[in-house]
């Protein structure tokens, strides 16, 4: 197998790695406002609190598969970089905002025992959540529907050119399922009244997502040429979802949780199987497109990043693995500290 072709997959892999960790995180952030609404002030602030605790331990370490992903495809890739993030400059630049004032708001929500002071954090925490997986989806999904590049490798299009039907239809579903991946894994995390408005919610949002998964991926197939592999990759994002719901009603969350983990894997993998061998299709000129050939790196390049992936990958997969084992256990409100924390707080492992 060529390098190109294994960085190509390395890669997709670690698009999906984001989308899938990063994507319940996105979830728990906004469904803030709606599971941790409680009778009083005192209860909704116990009630966001535990919300936010079930990603305490996890959100920073999923937010560095954006970076590792990103650096991969600068060094592997650099064509396909320069051409992407020149092209999607704007909405990427709002991404990074967007994750900024999240963050932000994780970290400094909890600084002040005041009211005002938190919910101010927490509506930049839901803006946070939405932008984010809103701009992706369209995005990746601009990407494998095509966009004018020139013989150049340069994108001419415009901000409005991104903003197509089935691109915008990317992103709505990626929102839509993250907040269903994000139930799923508060119903998971927690004990009590927390957990049921969890699985209650991602009932009601699991059957929008299912619909809006099935609509995007019958759209993207037929516009993109679909092969027997893509249908199949895509059938399975579909079924992995409808499991999911009818485990949420069984009360199974860890196979719920599991079921909206394979649909978005299943999916981002379909977009990346109908890239291949392209990385930037050109919608003006197809001789025009990027491919794993014309925009890689030197073979030299590619091979002292393969050594270093042998090396290093292992090692930060082990950690994150065993940072999700020690943090497996259940929370609840009585397991919170009556005192404001200086952070936020971890779930007792």
């Amino acid at each position: 197998m060529e390098l190109t072709t294994v960085w190509f997959i390395l890669i997709a892999v670690l698009w999906t790695g984001y989308f899938i960790l990063e994507g319940f995180d996105f979830g728990v952030g906004m469904m803030l406002p709606i599971v941790g609404k409680g009778k009083n002030a005192a209860e909704t602030e116990k009630r966001r609190r535990l919300v936010l605790t079930t990603i305490g331990p996890f959100w920073d370490g999923n937010e560095v598969w954006l970076i590792t992903a990103g650096g991969a495809m600068f060094a592997a890739f650099p064509h396909w970089y320069a051409t992407m993030f020149s092209g999607f400059y704007l909405p990427l630049l709002l991404v990074l905002v967007a994750l900024i004032v999240r963050n932000v708001g994780l970290e400094y929500r909890p600084k002040r025992n005041d009211m005002t002071w938190r919910r101010r954090w927490d509506l930049m925490i839901v803006f946070g959540s939405v932008l984010p997986p809103l701009l992706l989806g369209v995005a990746l999904t601009n990407t494998v529907r095509g966009l004018p590049i020139d013989q150049n490798m340069e994108f001419t299009g415009s901000l409005l050119s991104l903003l197509n039907p089935l691109s915008l239809l990317g992103g709505v579903t990626y929102v839509v399922v993250s907040l269903a991946h994000g139930a799923f894994f508060v119903a998971l995390k927690t004990k009590g009244d927390v957990r049921e408005l969890a699985r209650g919610l991602g009932a009601r949002v699991g059957v929008v997502a299912g619909v809006l998964v099935a609509a995007l991926l019958l759209w993207l197939g037929v516009a993109s040429d679909g092969t027997a592999l893509t249908w199949a990759t895509s059938a399975v994002a579909v079924v992995a979802l409808v499991a999911a719901l009818a485990f949420n009603r069984r009360g199974a969350e860890g196979a719920a949780f599991a079921g909206t983990f394979v649909t978005i894997g299943m999916t981002v993998a379909t977009y990346f199987l109908l890239l291949f061998p392209d990385v930037m299709p050109s919608s003006t000129n197809e001789a025009w497109s990027l491919t794993t050939t014309n925009a890689a790196s030197s073979h030299l390049t590619l091979t002292i990043m393969t050594w270093a992936a042998v090396i290093f990958l292992p090692i930060v997969l082990a950690y994150s693995a065993y940072n999700y084992w020690v943090f497996r256990k259940r929370v609840s409100i009585q397991m919170l500290s009556e005192e404001s924390a200086p952070q936020i707080e971890r779930a007792e492992s």
